[in-house]
């Protein structure tokens, strides 16, 4: 039995071991000839080190991973602390700890676990049709691929979603833009096993410590979408938005290069009723487009890989095997975008007043809340 896998992103990657551990041989395309990760790093909560450890790969999150013992929101004029508590409690109840991690290293890392000279790159997808014989795919360079079953992980402009919905969905735009890259960690400006988040005027400045010695950094700001910012106007952009910030802020704006700083605006999908068309499923970022609001985009993808390989140790009838994973996945998912969806717009000032209201919670928040709700989202996950 053979398995397509169209996208060598995380969670492709994450599939394709998974199917692997299954006993399931697979072939892994990627669309693009090098693979540039969006994005500086990513947050990979509990749930998805334990995924990473029960694929074997659990070793990265453990080498890569970043010291982030504590939490924290500041004022965003003064700077100071409105809360800070430790992590000790959801490490201790959810059994693992919170790892950021660089996109470009844990991408590396997954590549090289798999086989990155196995990987075909380069191999964009024209369309796919099923047949009794399995399921034959085209790339726009004239070559085709045959397999029992397909897995699309071809990220959230994915060619392969129409075919499985029957339709293509509109990308709904969140409402901010988030800069994010990564700089060396400043004491001066955050504690290095801390996330840092600055909060006000429905904006925020995080940090958080990845390895190496260095901070994961994002801006967010409510903006319209479409504007003609780039990395020429970067700096002056970031300081005309965050003027009357604390002087923490201003530090981490002067320290940042422009030249490896990213600007995103922050999309999501509505949630799909369905993941699976006969031998062709959706997974990761293909089957559930979020905004990153709850840190949980890798995280959800990594939890499909382990669900569908679990489900195919014990069956190779892979009609019932993908409408199992469907009927595991679905609402699962569904919950994470929706969920991801309220964090952003409570954060973002989508109704200020209860983005004040959170303002104000802040000041009084021990830690316990904020927890609580981290470990009803991760122990949510198909390993607990």
């Amino acid at each position: 039995m053979k398995a397509l896998v169209i996208g060598a992103g995380i969670g492709g990657l994450s599939a394709a071991v998974a199917l692997k551990n299954a006993g399931i041989a697979c072939e892994v395309f990627e669309a693009v000839k090098e693979i540039k990760p969006v994005g500086a790093a990513i947050s990979i909560w509990p749930n998805g080190v334990k995924c990473m450890n029960h694929l074997g790969m659990g070793e990265i999150m453990e080498t890569y991973g970043g010291p982030m013992r504590f939490m924290a929101y500041q004022d965003y004029q003064r700077g100071e602390t409105l809360t800070r508590f430790s992590l000790a409690p959801l490490v201790e109840r959810t059994g693992g700890r919170p790892c950021p991690v660089s996109r470009a290293e844990l991408q590396r890392e997954m590549l090289e676990f798999w086989g990155r000279e196995t990987v075909q790159f380069g191999k964009r997808v024209a369309r796919a049709q099923e047949d009794a014989d399995g399921v034959t795919v085209w790339f726009t360079d004239g070559t085709s691929a045959q397999g029992d079953f397909l897995i699309a992980a071809d990220g959230s402009h994915s060619a392969l979603r129409p075919f499985v919905l029957g339709y293509t969905p509109e990308r709904r735009y969140a409402g901010y833009v988030n800069w994010n890259g990564l700089v060396e960690i400043d004491e001066s400006i955050a504690p290095a096993d801390q996330w840092t988040t600055f909060v006000g005027e429905g904006k925020r400045v995080s940090l958080m410590p990845v390895s190496d010695g260095r901070f994961y950094f994002f801006f967010d700001v409510p903006l319209p979408a479409g504007l003609t910012e780039d990395r020429d106007t970067l700096r002056a952009d970031l300081t005309r938005y965050f003027s009357g910030w604390a002087p923490q802020v201003q530090k981490l704006i002067a320290a940042l290069n422009p030249q490896t700083t990213n600007r995103i605006e922050i999309h999501d999908i509505e949630p799909f009723d369905r993941l699976v068309r006969g031998k062709v499923a959706l997974l990761g970022d293909a089957g559930h487009s979020t905004t990153p609001d709850i840190g949980q985009g890798g995280c959800a993808a990594m939890e499909d890989a382990v669900v569908l390989g679990d489900i195919f140790r014990g069956t190779r009838d892979i009609t019932a095997a993908l409408r199992q994973y469907e009927a595991l996945r679905c609402d699962r998912v569904r919950d994470l975008v929706l969920k991801a969806r309220k964090r952003c717009d409570i954060t973002h000032g989508k109704d200020m007043a209860l983005t004040q209201a959170w303002y104000q919670e802040l000041k009084e928040e021990t830690g316990e809340r904020i927890i609580n709700g981290l470990c009803d989202t991760i122990q949510g996950g198909p390993l607990g």
